[in-house]
């Protein structure tokens, strides 16, 4: 194809051949006939490339293929499969994949197994079928699909349909496009049971606190009988609760916990059992929790006093979770407190700047503040209050979550203005019933007039409005870069908050600081050096996956470091080494087949250089969390099912699924299309070509000494 009209073109090249005849037809002095016509082809070529060069000429190549359809075929390989319920599921899983093999479809077939991870079988060899991995993840198979260009045209998955890792893959299901048929294994009857579903507990807890841990109990044909409830920490009694099973089959009996110290705990509840359970594994539940420290070290460093400052600092004091002090400028190396300014400094885990730095705030003082937030990473709130100095505020310019540019002396009164996509922000809760519509109906405050420009990885929580009109100018924005949080309210009298909110006994002004807080003083983003393993409780026999993250001062991934994990349980000690994936991800496996609680500790090292460490804690054999739940889940399977166009079908109907399966093959069969377009006009070849053609005219006409 041209990118201007194919006549034109050759109408061009026919006008270039007689011109060169033409200019050839005498020459001097006269050459031979068979230079003559040598030179004419030279020329025409080289215009004629040339030209074509001009019309931008494109080669497409396009190429046709069938495909052929085919059936990702799933198996639950995970340890629920070998419960003892009667209905021999293994057995009739090998039996499901025996009728497969004779089917006429099944060299079409992709047959995985699923649980803790997908892997590709052979049909003609079902070894790897042994019913042993410790989770059922069925996310994981949709995850699969996106990195596959096979015409997939249905997928099976014969499971019981229990989750036990990973999430819920109904939404991923409906958007795959592909039919799925899910076969489904196990035993749906009701049985007599006890078992502790789930514990909700707050996120935040803090050492030497109390704080309520809420348990969700069932019972199935156990009504009015008594059970024992007890709570344990790693493994020590805490408390003993006895309960008598209600006739709805549902209760929630809440512990009262107080840590007495910070770091990661293992809680566990245990159900006393009762003759005629059916499964007594779900009488047991643990968990970890991560208990903070008591107190949150927490600065304000405020330009002068101001009404800003107190209500802040009244705030802050009426948490008994926060340790405040605070720094406030009264003139010229005066300051309001008499205490020990580079200590509270050194020792402060979240700074509170207020109007800070000011025209008074001395060059020490703002050097040591900016070296601090710069090599300490440390998380702080920007309050834009009056008594700030913009010259002076360039030297923190870096760790701000703006800029701000051509600062005026006015102010302009605005409010905020909060879009409907912020109503989780985690910094904007509060007690209304609509805490979006609460901010939005805050009395004014007072903003400078002047530039402030987000930088590129903050994002805006809330805009301002002037005169109830929306404007685009950011009025509190966060920032999260590398390990370091920052936020920033560009308005100052944000105290009137608290006056109006206090007197229609709303919150929105003391959460927005304390929220504020607990954003800041994140744990995650704490540490260079971060090990996780997959999860905390891990089968008897299951591998145990460690991951690692390394990073440098500046939060900068670091690939070739040396990750050491030392682990140990009641009687053993161990130790892995954790191989580099690049991008500073780093990953390794402990095999062992000891039950028991573990804890580890994990050093990364760059040059024999310590960079961080980490530690934590999982639990090997203590719960099966396959063994928890051992009915097949068909509301999930036939959802599964029906939201992506498939159809359930129970084990001892796979004949009817084959059938199925044969017919959507037949007609599934796929056209593919691969185009490639190659933009000969800007080849290097072709400009070579002209210059040569040209260069061998020029040696021909000099040798024979041509005008």
């Amino acid at each position: 194809s041209f990118s201007f009209s194919p006549f034109l073109f050759f109408l061009f090249v026919f006008l270039l051949i007689g011109f060169t005849v033409f200019i050839y037809r005498y020459t001097v002095p006269q050459i031979s006939s068979t230079k003559k016509i040598l030179l004419i082809i030279t020329r025409t070529l080289a215009l004629t490339l040339l030209v074509l060069a001009i019309f931008e000429p494109t080669l497409t190549i396009i190429k046709k293929s069938i495909l052929k359809p085919t059936t990702w075929f799933f198996v639950d390989n995970s340890k629920s499969i070998l419960y003892d319920d009667g209905s021999e599921k293994n057995q009739k899983i090998l039996g499901v994949l025996n009728e497969l093999k004779q089917t006429e479809f099944a060299e079409n077939t992709q047959l995985k197994t699923f649980g803790t991870k997908i892997s590709e079988i052979n049909i003609d060899n079902l070894d790897d079928v042994t019913f042993k991995e410790g989770s059922t993840n069925f996310a994981n198979i949709f995850s699969s699909l996106s990195e596959s260009n096979e015409n997939i045209s249905s997928i099976v998955i014969l499971s019981d349909g229990v989750i036990t890792d990973g999430s819920n893959p109904i939404n991923s299901a409906e958007k795959s496009g592909i039919p799925i048929f899910t076969l489904g294994i196990g035993d749906t009857t009701k049985r007599k049971d006890i078992e502790i579903k789930n514990v909700i507990y707050n996120e935040f807890i803090y050492a030497e606190n109390p704080t309520t841990l809420s348990a969700t109990i069932l019972n199935d044909g156990f009504a009015n009988r008594t059970v024992n409830l007890t709570f344990y920490e790693n493994d020590v009694l805490i408390q003993q609760k006895n309960i008598v099973l209600n006739q709805d089959g549902i209760q929630n009996i809440s512990f009262d916990f107080t840590p007495k110290s910070s770091g990661e705990k293992k809680l566990t509840l245990v159900l006393s059992a009762l003759e005629g359970e059916y499964n007594r594994t779900n009488n047991k539940k643990v968990f970890y929790i991560n208990v903070l420290s008591n107190k949150v070290k927490i600065l304000l460093l405020a330009g002068s006093p101001s009404p800003d400052l107190s209500f802040i600092k009244n705030t802050l004091l009426a948490d008994d979770n926060l340790s405040v002090n605070s720094i406030t400028q009264i003139g010229v190396n005066k300051f309001l407190e008499n205490n020990n300014r580079d200590k509270l400094l050194d020792s402060a885990e979240v700074l509170l700047l207020i109007g800070f730095p000011s025209k008074e705030t001395s060059s020490e003082l703002l050097n040591k503040v900016a070296r601090f937030i710069s090599e300490k990473n440390i998380s702080f709130l920007f309050i834009l209050s009056g008594s700030i100095d913009f010259n002076k505020l360039v030297q923190l310019q870096k760790a701000l979550p703006f800029a701000s540019l051509g600062v005026g002396n006015s102010y302009l009164e605005i409010q905020p203005n909060v879009t409907p996509d912020q109503s989780k922000n985690p910094l904007l809760q509060n007690n209304s019933a609509d805490p979006i519509a609460a901010w939005n109906n805050l009395p004014p405050v007072y903003q400078l007039f002047s530039e402030f420009n987000p930088k590129p990885e903050s994002e805006i929580a809330a805009r301002t409005k002037v005169n109830n009109v929306p404007t685009n100018k950011p009025l509190i924005l966060t920032r999260r870069l590398g390990n370091q949080r920052s936020i920033a309210v560009l308005a100052k009298d944000i105290w009137k908050w608290k006056l109006q909110t206090a007197m229609k006994d709303q919150d929105v002004f003391d959460r927005f600081i304390l929220n504020s807080i607990k954003w800041l003083n994140s744990p995650e983003d704490k540490k260079r050096v971060q090990i996780r393993t997959l999860k905390k409780l891990f089968a008897l026999g299951e591998e145990v996956e460690f991951t690692a993250q390394v990073y440098d001062d500046t939060f900068n991934p670091i690939s070739d470091a040396e990750v050491k994990v030392r682990l140990k349980n009641d009687n053993d000690k161990f130790e892995l080494n954790l191989n580099s994936l690049g991008n500073g991800l780093y990953e390794g496996v402990l095999q062992t087949n000891k039950a028991g609680n573990y804890s580890f500790v994990g050093e990364a090292k760059l040059n024999n250089k310590l960079l961080g460490s980490d530690k934590g804690l999982f639990n090997v054999g203590e719960v099966d969390i396959e063994m928890m739940d051992t009915k097949m889940d068909y509301e999930f399977l036939n959802s599964l099912a029906n939201v992506s166009g498939g159809k359930f079908f129970n084990v001892d109907q796979s004949k009817s699924l084959f059938k199925l399966l044969s017919e959507l093959n037949l007609k599934s069969s796929k056209e593919k299309i691969d185009t490639k377009e190659y933009s000969l006009w800007s080849n290097e070849f072709l400009m070579i070509a002209i210059i040569l053609l040209f260069g061998i005219e020029w040696f021909i006409r000099k040798r024979e000494g041509m005008l």
